[in-house]
């Protein structure tokens, strides 16, 4: 079939404005959030609902139609971006955007896959509760991609990630059914636990278009403290101090290189230096009380009293109010976003066990600047998690296409390191494109090969995402 049949029947089931064949209008769904890759399309299709993402699907099934899902296109890893030459098309659910229910009594939340995060947030705000996940993305990145890329953020430590944050899901699988598993219980041990496959799997089984979400009660008290450390040792054990002082009450514990500090002060306004003496180390340390203000306070105070007794922390600043508290959060959660003015930079999205954390900060860096001398290693993270994004700014004054062309060189060998340690070499961010023959690589062969078996089962057509996180068989 002729693209321009198959646009008419798409036409047909969504109607011709939600059929979008100008390429101008193409550009902001078609490149990666990182530059590396850039896709075409005849098309991009956005549903209105779930009945229209099946009949989407069905008609792609019967055609052989590539259909690649896509939320804010805030993923880091390119698997949301369409491949180059190979007729896929972009299905955007944009605006499949409602919040269908929100229950404060059962602490859940429904809504459609294309409601951006924050909105999320702001719909448990007003009956008094919390979605904890948080993401620098927050105002542009979609439900349903959170899902499909099993999302952690900043508050994994306490609420944990996606997996752990989400009751059910409504699917649409590859050949137009729709899977209603929008339960709300929080024990079901009825078979197979479907909703895990969809979780994670990078709209490589089928398309989610709604979920059931965990809400939590709004912690009463609140604080952030940023202090000042020598070294990731040092951080470390300043983690061992937060976590058996504030026990569930952690509910973030960061570190951040100096490097990140400079530059986020340099180019994000509004962000200002911390501390008043710069330090080599930053951590930043959020505890949340079930009862009171006072209690928060007092937890944060008790961590960094006993710290600075150890000789652990150099100074320290403890926020006076959510203002301060919420620039702190803004300065971490803009690292990445301040690297760009600074060129070229190659990252790393990786977990390793938290004890290993200083090890390999050590081996990596060594080994890096072996191979790059005058890179600027700008490492920060989730240390609570042992989730670090391990990022590589490069040479001032270097060639950026030159730099960023040794991507995979200098991954290859940042990698072999991780799993030295027993890590990951995706710790949230997904494989995608990116990532995609790496996996296949490290993996073993019957661990790909029952993925691949899954990826048959549920896509016997082969059209959703194709080549993303695995390789194509055969």
């Amino acid at each position: 079939m002729t693209d321009d049949a198959l646009i008419d029947r798409f036409r047909a089931i969504l109607g011709a404005r939600n059929v979008v064949t100008d390429t101008a209008e193409h550009e902001r769904y078609i490149h990666d959030t990182r530059g590396l890759y850039t896709g075409q399309t005849p098309a991009i299709l956005k549903p209105g609902s779930t009945a229209e993402v099946a009949a989407i699907l069905k008609l792609a099934s019967d055609t052989a139609t590539p259909i690649v899902p896509q939320g804010g296109n805030t993923g880091h890893v390119a698997g949301q971006v369409p491949r180059t030459g190979l007729n896929d098309f972009v299905l955007s659910l944009e605006r499949m955007n409602r919040i269908r229910d929100v229950d404060p009594v059962g602490n859940v939340l429904v809504t459609e896959a294309g409601t951006i995060l924050s909105d999320i947030h702001t719909a448990a705000e007003k009956v008094d509760r919390l979605f904890p996940l948080s993401l620098g993305s927050q105002g542009t990145a979609q439900i349903g991609g959170n899902l499909s890329t099993n999302a952690g953020g900043t508050a994994v430590l306490a609420y944990g990630n996606m997996r752990q944050l989400c009751l059910g899901l409504e699917v649409v699988l590859p050949t137009g059914e729709i899977w209603n598993g929008l339960r709300r219980l929080k024990k079901d041990n009825t078979g197979y636990d479907l909703r895990d496959l969809f979780i994670g799997a990078e709209g490589t089984l089928g398309v989610i278009t709604a979920a059931v979400l965990k809400l939590f009660p709004r912690p009463a008290g609140h604080q952030v403290a940023v202090a000042g450390v020598a070294d990731p040792a040092a951080a470390l054990t300043l983690f061992s101090i937060a976590t058996r002082r504030g026990g569930p009450a952690l509910t973030g514990f960061e570190i951040m290189a100096r490097i990140g500090i400079d530059f986020t002060v340099r180019h994000i306004p509004g962000v200002r230096e911390p501390l008043e003496t710069p330090q080599p180390w930053y951590v930043l340390i959020d505890i949340s009380s079930a009862d009171r203000q006072e209690s928060a306070e007092a937890i944060v105070t008790g961590i960094l009293e006993e710290a600075l007794s150890e000789g652990l922390v150099a100074d320290a600043v403890i926020a006076q109010n959510e203002t301060q508290r919420r620039a702190f959060w803004h300065m971490r959660e803009s690292m990445s976003l301040a690297q760009k003015p600074e060129g070229g930079s190659i990252k790393h999205d990786v977990s390793v066990p938290v004890a290993a954390i200083p090890a390999f900060m050590a081996e990596a860096d060594a080994a890096v600047m072996a191979m790059m001398p005058g890179a600027r290693i700008c490492a920060f993270g989730h240390m609570g998690d042992g989730n670090i994004h391990y990022n590589i700014s490069q040479p001032a004054g270097a060639d950026k296409q030159a730099f960023l062309d040794r991507w995979h060189e200098v991954s290859d060998r940042v990698h072999a390191i991780v799993r030295a340690h027993g890590g990951s070499i995706s710790a949230e961010h997904g494989i995608g494109q990116l990532k995609r023959d790496e996996l296949a690589a490290i993996r073993e062969p019957i661990e790909i090969d029952l993925m691949q078996r899954i990826k048959a089962a549920f896509d016997p057509a082969g059209i959703m995402n194709p080549e993303k996180v695995l390789q194509r068989r055969g």
